[in-house]
This record gives structure tokens, sequence and C-alpha cells, in this order.
């Protein structure tokens, strides 16, 4: 385990650019199901367009790991439709 911290985020509750640097507040979802602050991401902004060119190529990465489960899963489906199994439940690496 790292010793960096960790963050659990539900989704973005703000953005803002001040100074040059990118200031991502995250969100949570809280017990009444509205979203709370969990902590802030901060990119300075001439790196921002490689940070999301990266989350891009990781949503790519995800997609086909996705549609490759399917593709395996399809030809051993039985006649009688079963609860599929819940979307990102796969891990990989690399």
């Amino acid at each position: 385990m790292s010793d960096k911290p960790v963050l659990f985020a539900d989704g973005v509750l703000e953005a803002s650019v001040n100074y040059g640097v990118t200031r991502i507040t995250l969100a949570q979802t809280g017990s009444d199901g509205k979203p709370v602050p969990c902590g802030q991401l901060m990119i300075p902004v001439v790196q921002l367009p490689a940070f999301a060119n990266s989350v891009v190529a990781l949503l790519k990465q995800i997609d086909a790991k996705v549609k490759q489960a399917q593709q395996q899963a399809a030809p051993a489906e039985p006649a009688a439709p079963e609860p599929q199994a819940v979307p990102g439940s796969f891990r990989f690496s690399g």
C-alpha cells in the first residue's frame, strides 16, 4: 500500500482556474444523497491537457475491456437470460 493520500470521489463539485492553477473540488455523495467536498485536485494549467489526455486514454482502455468481456460472455450465455455482472467488475493493469 502506498503512503500517499487516497481520495474516493463520486464526481466534481466545482472547478476553477486561478493564477495558472486548475482547482478541481472533488465530491462524494453524502448520507443525504447530496454531494459534499472530499478534497481538491490542483493541476497547473499547462499540464491540464496532458492530464486530460491520460484520463481519456484510461477511459478508452476501460471501454475496450468492457467490450472484450461482453464479447467473451456472449457465446457462453445460456438460452435463459441470467443477471449480468456489474459493469466495471473486472480488473486490469498496464
